[in-house]
């Protein structure tokens, strides 16, 4: 056979694997294509970060506290890692199959481009059609580029018969297929790849430096000094046991538990918020500027989330700096219920379009409920709500922690179901009296003689009263309390324990200023919270 025959013959295998090829290399250009598309219209359009969010909404309340219980707070990166592998699987499978049915293959590739634009359209955030640009024009580039590819593979170039001697067969002894475009295939394959890479990093640089302005205008924030400073941490608030989680968190091991793929970054020299809605008197519309500029308070307050499981991390306790949320709301003429006032929910909205609904009543019953602008001594990181967010102690994050707050209506709870409650959480949700065990950890192996046991409790708005701990079967035994800071943050506390070699298994319970004793009662995060009381099995050698 001649050289130039051989060049246009290719095996069955061969070609459906250039045909996956040419399915990944297309899926890979719709993706940069549509990143940088994102560029121009806004970051959240992204097809992934759509499809994504799409995905957290739809998803059961159940499986998303697996998927906190066992990622934590990589979660989101676990997800949009998902949607590659499957947007991946599915760019191979099409390639191979428009290797036969070229249009059908075009077709599945415009289909997620349907998916994408639906999926951003359709978010509580969308801007509107624009949104859908990003993964329709990106859909449609890939589908343009499998079939460039997919007819490099098909076409045969002219040239005389072999002579009828030869053997059309394989290496492999089965029949060989038609001839296609080597030359043509690899210039293609390699001009497409390139090109989408390139695609993908002006993208991405672009999307970078949309947050320049909202990273400068954070950096330009200088918060004033409060006018009701939190008082210095009580002398002996915090105990020096190894293992211990400290006093205060420091920002960057504050938990993180939200929906939001892509971190907003909102820029407060344009950040506004709007306060409106059933028995507001008065709306109003406050800029970053107003509120840094009115008198501010500061209180540290432990924060804890609902997806905590017993004896989770997802506790942390802060110093926050803001404006009181009482205040905010009567200069707007809002009234309690217990005052006659029409609205017993506050609904605030964040710039990602989450809602969270949370009690007028506890907002305006005197605790320290604040629209917070600082944490721990400095402007509140992205990640946490710059430039604005809400804090109330007493209740689960889910019902009164919005971050990137920018709309605060005042309904009822008969009219309006938030975000959570739509999806089978509690309307009102107290944090419940914990404790945790912090050291020794779980299935250490301590040597026998004195081992401290030591760890945190918490009861926000009430305040811790006693800890006790228990080893194995044995008697409840008196903790030692670190100083209360105040009744709003978790108080540490240490037991130590004369170990005997053995197993053991360390049981935690707390007491709150009620006189409530932490249940025993295992239950489940939703509606409301977990309960029950936090064990460690230790080995002591």
């Amino acid at each position: 056979m001649r050289d130039e025959e051989k060049d246009q013959r290719v095996r069955p295998g061969t070609r459906s694997a250039l045909g996956a090829l040419s399915g990944a290399l297309a899926a890979f250009a719709a993706l940069a294509v549509a990143e940088l598309v994102a560029a121009a219209v806004r970051p959240q359009s992204s097809p992934v970060i759509a499809v994504g969010g799409a995905s957290v909404d739809a998803t059961p309340a159940p499986v998303k506290d697996w998927a906190i219980r066992h990622f934590g707070t990589s979660d989101k990166l676990v997800l949009q890692l998902g949607i590659l592998v499957v947007l991946t699987v599915s760019a191979l499978a099409l390639g191979v199959l428009a290797v036969r049915f070229r249009r059908v293959g075009t077709a599945g590739v415009l289909l997620f481009g349907v998916v994408g634009a639906t999926a951003a359209i359709s978010r509580p955030d969308s801007a509107g059609v624009t949104d859908a640009l990003p993964s329709v024009l990106g859909a449609m580039a890939g589908a343009l580029l499998l079939n460039v590819l997919v007819s490099r593979l098909t076409a045969v170039r002219r040239s005389p018969a072999p002579p009828a001697s030869v053997t059309e067969e394989a290496g492999d002894g089965s029949p060989a297929c038609e001839g296609w475009d080597r030359r043509g295939f690899v210039l293609a394959a390699a001009s497409a790849a390139a090109a989408s890479a390139a695609v993908g990093v002006v993208g991405r640089s672009l999307n970078t430096s949309r947050g320049r302005d909202a990273v400068a205008s954070r950096e330009r924030v200088v918060l004033p000094a409060p006018r009701s400073p939190a008082q210095p941490v009580s002398r002996g608030a915090g105990l020096r046991v190894p293992g211990v989680s400290p006093f205060l968190t420091p920002n960057g091991a504050f938990y993180r538990v939200d929906t939001a793929l892509v971190v907003p970054e909102v820029d407060a020299t344009g950040w506004r918020l709007r306060i409106h809605g059933k028995g507001v008197s008065r709306p109003a519309t406050y800029s970053f500027d107003d509120l840094l500029h009115r008198e501010l308070i500061e209180r540290d307050i432990t924060l804890t989330c609902v997806s905590n499981e017993v004896g989770g991390p997802y506790v942390g306790n802060a110093r926050w700096t803001g404006v009181r949320l009482a205040d905010l709301l009567a200069e707007c003429g809002v009234r309690p219920p217990s005052r006659g006032g029409p609205g017993d929910q506050l609904v605030a909205r964040s710039v990602d379009g989450m809602t969270i609904g949370s009690p007028v009543e506890e907002l305006m019953d005197g605790r320290d409920a604040m629209l917070a602008l600082g944490m721990n001594g400095e402007p509140l990181p992205f990640e946490h709500g710059f430039p604005a967010r809400m804090v109330v102690p007493g209740l689960y994050g889910f019902v009164s922690a919005c971050k990137w707050i920018e709309d605060i209506e005042l309904t009822t709870f008969d009219s309006y179901d938030p975000y959570w409650v739509k999806r089978g959480w509690a309307r009102r949700a107290p944090v419940k009296t914990a404790s945790r065990i912090d050291t020794p950890k779980p299935f250490a192996r301590p040597k026998a003689g004195t081992v401290m046991i030591a760890g945190v409790a918490w009861a926000q708005h009430r305040g811790i009263d006693k800890v006790e701990v228990r080893v194995d079967d044995g008697p409840w035994q008196k903790a030692h309390l670190a100083a209360e800071d105040t009744r709003d943050t978790w108080r540490q506390w240490s037991m130590p324990w004369q170990a005997t070699r053995g197993g053991h298994t360390l049981t935690v319970r707390a007491t709150d200023r009620t006189g409530a004793v932490q249940t025993a009662r295992r239950t489940r995060t939703i509606p409301d919270g977990a309960g029950g009381r936090h064990s460690v099995v230790v080995t002591v050698d």
